[in-house]
């Protein structure tokens, strides 16, 4: 048996290595007749090609449709795609009312607090004018009868 390793160890060591292929020789240039027909080609290749990508892609699109599995199969499909854009809007349609009904309230709140503190200035600015205006009427009285007094008091002594 070791004999039979042995060899078998030698002849997969003594193997040689593939040999390189040569390098492709280069293509010569072309022959103008054959650029030309080359062109020629291009230009007829070019749009049956394209034809042939637009009519693999309107296959493509036909062909859930060939079986009436197929045809329920996307109508599902389309039905999924439709609710989740409708639960999407609806998200972002609450996402707004919330954000429009916050702001709602804090502009809200805002202006009873200014019209409150206003209020409050305005009443504190009337009872000081009231104040101010019984004093001075309260002078002005008292001015007067003091006046009417001295005036009786002169036509007295006149009389």
């Amino acid at each position: 048996m070791e004999d039979s390793f042995h060899m078998a160890a030698t002849k997969t060591s003594t193997r040689k290595p593939a040999a390189k292929k040569a390098a492709p020789a280069p293509k010569p240039e072309p022959t103008v007749v054959e650029a030309v027909v080359e062109q020629a080609e291009r230009v007829v290749l070019v749009p049956v090609g394209a034809a042939l990508i637009a009519r693999d892609g309107v296959v493509d699109a036909v062909k859930p449709f060939q079986t009436k599995v197929g045809r329920e199969k996307e109508i599902k499909r389309f039905e999924r795609r439709g609710t989740t854009a409708r639960n999407k809007v609806q998200r972002e349609v609450k996402r707004t009312r919330t954000r429009v009904e916050r702001e709602l309230r804090q502009r809200r709140r805002a202006a009873e607090t200014t019209v409150k503190k206003n209020r409050t200035t305005l009443e504190k600015q009337v009872k000081q004018v009231r104040k101010d205006v019984e004093a001075r009427t309260k002078t002005a009285r008292t001015n007067a009868e003091s006046l009417v007094k001295d005036v009786q008091e002169q036509v007295k002594s006149l009389a």
